[in-house]
């Protein structure tokens, strides 16, 4: 059959509208719309066949949802007002009857089920495409900023759309410049980060581990930055991913560690990160501090998250028995280039799992401070444990400075001075947003 004989099969079918019409020759030409293409068929069989030409009638495919389209737009646009984006996606949920219509009718009409294209991609398209000619964004069917959902079975009149604002992300290093301040939140493990324990009388008192607060520590890294962020973007909730972590006792300086801090539900994304930047170190005031703030795309966090950079290390180690100065320099240089052998140590078996793990140590220097102290810089793969290959961790590590000495070695300060490796993992366009894109 000709498709001008499929097109009759279908008028003849029943009152249906020029777009469910065009829509189950949707495959056939290119650069028309399916109410366009329909009104074609419709006019070509009328001449066709020498019958005067009738208009569409009141549609049974899609009850009449096909003239509602420039409705629906405007519903979503209302519904996104208010929320700033630049990339949209525009999503159906098509009642029964409807999907049950649209399948009947290439069955009725001696059509293959696969004719065309299903009404719910139809109505994503033009809602879709005159959502963004409103709006003046683009439509991204990744990971788009704003996700609309229309709800035929709820209708126009029950406000039938649902929207998904999906996070915002800024990227950047930060330097932590004081000690005991972990990179995150850290609930206390007594109360689960309650701040209250059973009391004798069956009642509740404040957590004696943690002194009611809920936290071992009363600020962390995250606590000094995600809240200048959220507030700016003027989102529900933040979340700090950092590029690995220092210990609690350590400072981070230098190049600084690469973080991202996502933000959920986020009102505003185009903020501006110059002066983001300068709102989160005065926030900070002096314990932490972050560079390079760029916004960034969602796979940041995973670059973040699988980053083995290198990192460089400054130590200031105390000695139990006075050291030569030869002695330390002859063992630095027995420890530099070595692969090192470390049993989970003793300070985290409690969080990771017991293995033995091997790591390279690329570059060690140090220098005596005086018989009992040495300041210590060592350079060394990703997951080197820097602590336990100065004290060798009971044997846990090996080979260790303190094992090579033969005299017990103890890490009583501890600098990150270097993170390496985050240009090369983070510099790539396509996981940073431009400032100027907006």
């Amino acid at each position: 059959m000709s498709t001008l004989d499929d097109a009759r099969a279908v008028i003849a079918n029943g009152p249906v509208c020029d777009a469910c019409l065009g829509r189950v020759f949707a495959d056939r030409s290119f650069g028309l719309t399916n109410d366009e293409r329909g009104r074609a068929l419709r006019i070509a069989a009328c001449l066709d066949d020498d019958e005067p030409f009738e208009p569409a009638e009141e549609c049974w495919v899609c009850e009449g949802e096909c003239e509602r389209f420039d409705a629906w737009a405007d519903e979503v646009c209302e519904a996104l007002s208010g929320v700033e984006f630049s990339t949209y996606q525009v999503g159906t949920r098509v009642p029964p009857l409807l999907e049950e219509n649209d399948r009947l009718l290439r069955e009725d009409s001696g059509l293959p089920e696969d004719a065309g294209e299903r009404f719910k991609s139809e109505l994503n398209r033009e809602v879709g495409k005159r959502v963004g000619a409103r709006t003046g964004t683009e439509v991204d069917f990744e990971r788009p900023d704003v996700l609309a959902l229309v709800n035929l079975e709820r209708g126009l009149d029950a406000g039938g759309v649902d929207v998904q604002v999906n996070p915002a992300f800024v990227y950047g290093r930060y330097r932590k410049l004081e000690r005991d301040i972990p990179q995150t939140e850290w609930p206390c493990r007594e109360c689960g980060g309650g701040g209250t324990q059973m009391a004798a009388d069956g009642g509740t008192e404040p957590c004696e581990h943690c002194g009611g607060s809920g936290y071992l520590y009363d600020e962390s890294v995250e606590q000094l930055t995600a809240p200048v962020v959220r507030e700016a973007m003027d989102g529900s909730e933040s979340l700090f991913h950092g590029a690995g972590r220092e210990d609690v006792d350590a400072v981070m300086l230098g190049t600084g560690r690469p973080f991202v801090i996502e933000v959920k539900h986020p009102q505003h994304r185009a903020v501006d990160t110059e002066a983001l930047e300068t709102e989160i170190n005065e926030f900070a005031d002096g314990k932490a501090e972050v560079e390079g703030l760029r916004r960034a795309t969602h796979e940041m966090v995973e670059r973040v998250k699988e980053l083995d950079a290198n990192k460089t290390y400054s130590m200031t180690v105390e000695f139990a028995d006075p050291v030569e100065e030869s002695d330390l320099e002859a063992a630095l240089d027995d420890l530099r280039g070595a692969t090192v052998e470390q049993y989970t140590p003793q300070r985290v078996d409690h969080r990771r799992a017991a293995l033995t793990r091997e790591r390279e140590v690329y570059e060690t220097e140090g220098a005596l401070d005086d018989p009992y102290h040495a300041t210590v810089e060592v350079k060394g793969a990703g997951g080197l444990y820097v602590k336990e290959l100065m004290s060798g961790d009971d044997g846990r590590t090996e080979p260790s400075l303190a094992g090579l000495l033969g005299i017990e070695s103890e890490v009583t300060a501890l600098d990150v001075i270097a993170v390496e490796g985050e240009e090369e993992a983070f510099d790539d366009p396509d996981y940073l947003i431009e400032e100027s894109a907006d």
